[in-house]
């Protein structure tokens, strides 16, 4: 099964062609960096008029190098939410008029169940049941991922998402958007005990649940107490800090979950699981317990496409379809 697929949920725009929900035919991205950079953040109108102008292009792109014709497509499916409603309204409109023009079937698919199924490109060997954690710019959730489309979320952010601090981190630092691989990089010419910054507690009855707002606050006013005194920051220490401390945030409530459900394999999924530190870490912990662990490699840890694909093949098998009444929304639940 052919589905061609469409990803517009915030800054890149991405077309791609999953077959079976495993082989990727083609994955085309259009980066949007270099419109955003200059105002350190993603511009949300920006953002959208960037998917109009593009998206059109992508889709043709992307049945070239798939090496398909639009008669050989069995599907369109999109992301429908979360993220910027202009930008995923971009998409799923897109996505309505292919389908009808083609007269195939419609897929919605939450941006999040595409970052988890990202793995399932990567690692053919991955079925369900496993523990993800889903780490990107706007959201930071553990997932018990008990089918393929049924899953629980054991616990997320309670404010910022992991991200989201890196990329604020990094703009006090001076290092630009987006935050999360310059800050990595830096990380790694520092000691990461040269600042003690905090993990923040979550109060309530849910271990699993995050807070990386105060771990934020920490590090920018390190940085602006350092500016107003005349003091030197040692960045590369304040980076490689507040990689470890993230990193043994996320670790933790991840195995913490796993002994507790008794799973053996931990999946790791979105944009920040490119993060080098926490690659490590993960890796080291699953080790040490005798667990497995799946991370896609870093083309699939950011938004693309493909990952969209792949999981809009297990939406359609569950019967999963929508019309053209279909509609974005900023936030939904998994």
């Amino acid at each position: 099964m052919n589905i061609l697929a469409f990803e517009s949920s915030c800054d890149e725009t991405a077309a791609a062609v999953v077959a079976d929900g495993r082989k990727v035919l083609s994955d085309e991205i259009f980066s949007q960096v270099a419109l955003h950079e200059i105002y350190g953040g993603v511009v949300p109108e920006i953002a959208a008029r960037s998917h109009l102008e593009v998206i059109s292009l992508l889709a043709d792109r992307a049945l070239e190098k798939a090496g398909l014709a639009r008669a050989d497509i069995d599907a369109v499916a999109c992301t429908y939410a979360p993220g910027l409603i202009g930008a995923v309204l971009v998409g799923v409109n897109f996505a309505k008029s292919a389908a009808l023009a083609l007269g195939k079937p419609l897929i919605p698919v939450h941006h999040i169940r595409g970052h988890i199924a990202a793995n399932y490109l990567a690692f053919p060997d991955l079925e369900p049941p496993f523990l993800c954690l889903a780490i990107s710019g706007g959201n930071t959730m553990l997932v018990d991922v008990r089918g393929y489309t049924d899953m629980r979320i054991l616990g997320q952010t309670r404010d910022d998402a992991a991200g989201e601090c890196f990329d604020k981190s990094a703009r006090v630092l001076g290092l630009g958007y987006p935050g999360g691989k310059p800050i990595d990089e830096l990380s790694k010419k520092g000691r990461d005990d040269a600042y003690d910054l905090p993990r923040p507690a979550v109060h309530g009855d849910n271990p699993y649940d995050m807070s990386f707002s105060g771990l934020k606050t920490a590090v920018v006013n390190l940085a602006h107490h350092a500016q107003q005194t005349g003091e030197e920051l040692d960045k590369a220490g304040l980076a490689a800090s507040l990689c470890r401390a993230v990193s043994e945030m996320l670790v933790s409530r991840t195995m913490a979950a796993a002994e507790a459900l008794g799973h053996r394999r931990i999946a790791v999924a979105g944009g920040v699981a490119a993060n080098s530190r926490i690659r490590v870490d993960f890796q080291a912990a699953c080790e040490k317990t005798g667990r497995t662990l799946y991370v896609p490699p870093l083309r699939l840890c950011g938004d693309n496409a493909a990952m969209i694909g792949a999981q809009g093949y297990y939406e359609f098998l569950a019967g999963h379809t929508a019309g053209p009444d279909l509609n974005a929304y900023a936030t939904k639940e998994l």
